[in-house]
């Protein structure tokens, strides 16, 4: 597959398509898919994709109780969407998976990174992610940060193979510091949740 172009100061995505089309990707299942700036419009169908991803976490010891957790509301997500930088990924008229996300400053602080279980294997996650630190570095943001589980393959290794570091100097991030101990007042385990960051340098 191939990364999108991006255009403006304000990240304007091309919509492209996205389809593995060597002959080790003849499963019917593997259709292109496409990527685009969020509207506002798209906030309704994000919630449940994000229920859906969540239902993972049923796999994962002491964090099967996630898997009934509310998502984020859509008034919420329509604030992060109105600031221009979230993108949503279709298979045909179907939306697949989101990131939202909203900017601190110049930092792109990453809120949820979800694709539905039916179209997960194919590369939307990681291509959503690359496309939002591409669009994150066009616009002058100088890193992309996240919280996130240490110890899920689909949290803190997925996003360590896209480029993400863990913070372990927090007293020097006290804005990422902060959102960790608002985590663990919400019951996250504390010892389970990590900060990462992304240069885009």
């Amino acid at each position: 597959w191939r990364l999108p172009s991006f255009l403006g100061g304000m990240g304007t995505v091309l919509t492209v398509s996205f389809g593995r089309r060597d002959s080790a990707c003849s499963d019917r299942r593997m259709k292109d898919w496409t990527l685009r700036l969020a509207r506002r419009d798209d906030a309704q169908a994000m919630p449940p994709i994000e229920r859906a991803a969540g239902t993972l976490f049923e796999q994962i010891e002491g964090l099967a109780y996630l898997a009934t957790a509310d998502p984020i509301p859509v008034e919420r997500l329509q604030r992060y969407i109105r600031k221009g930088h979230c993108l949503v990924s279709y298979v045909g008229e179907t939306m697949a998976g989101f990131l939202v996300n909203e900017p601190f400053r110049r930092e792109l602080h990453i809120w949820e990174l979800s694709v539905h279980p039916d179209f997960q294997k194919r590369g939307v996650g990681a291509g959503l992610m690359r496309a939002c630190l591409i669009d994150a570095r066009n616009s002058g943001f100088v890193a992309a940060t996240l919280t996130t589980f240490r110890d899920v393959p689909w949290n803190a290794p997925f996003y360590a193979r896209l480029g993400f570091e863990e913070v372990s100097a927090l007293d020097a991030h006290p804005r990422l510091a902060g959102e960790l101990a608002l985590e663990a007042d919400d019951g996250l385990p504390a010892d389970r949740r990590c900060a990462m960051i992304a240069f885009l340098d």
